[in-house]
């Protein structure tokens, strides 16, 4: 009889363990889409402001039309790509995509320097300020996505948890990471 206890006592506190640290995966596999749907707002918001702020730049440059229509092209494609299961390879295609609008938006605000009424007009000023609160937001998304994730895969591939993961098909995220291009230092001459 003591026996059954002890077994039954045994096989209870393992359908407790493996119960929490199930409940536990799957809080932070949601904290992990959560925060995904974070990075994806921010996108979103900017690929909103950018039909303003062409509109605006093209009562100014009308013959400027290639740069304009390469950032609405741009826009175009990034919002097509979507984050899947969040694999390092969707999160690279995602990053490549805004990476992209991020390119032709530069060339657009290189553009605007050659026109210096559009510089200081009013609407113009109030979407580049607004751009740059947005790409400021969607630097702080990625960090926090890239830090839900790094706890999220932490969680899957611990042991023993990674047995349960495993088992019901929780796999590791990917994480953004730095442009190629932001790799290298920019020259600074005098």
């Amino acid at each position: 009889m003591k026996k059954t206890l002890i077994w039954i006592g045994i096989i209870a506190v393992i359908v407790i363990w493996g119960i929490s640290a199930y409940n536990g995966l799957v809080n932070k596999d949601e904290a992990v889409t959560a925060a995904w749907g974070q990075v994806e707002n921010n996108y979103q918001r900017r690929a909103d402001l950018i039909p303003n702020l062409v509109a605006t730049v093209k009562g100014y440059a009308e013959h400027e039309s290639s740069t304009l229509e390469a950032v609405v092209n741009a826009r175009a494609a990034a919002t097509q790509v979507k984050g899947g299961d969040l694999s390092s390879e969707e999160i690279a295609a995602y990053q490549k995509a805004q990476g992209e609008v991020s390119s032709t938006l530069s060339r657009l605000l290189l553009v605007v320097e050659n026109y210096p009424e559009l510089k200081a007009n009013e609407n113009f000023l109030d979407l580049q300020a607004q751009l740059e609160g947005t790409e400021n937001r969607i630097a702080e998304a990625r960090r926090a996505f890239n830090e839900t994730a790094k706890e999220y895969n932490t969680a899957v591939r611990r042991f023993p948890a990674n047995l349960l993961a495993g088992a019901f098909g929780f796999s590791t995220k990917g994480y953004f990471e730095a442009d190629e291009a932001a790799k290298t230092a920019p020259k600074v001459e005098f």
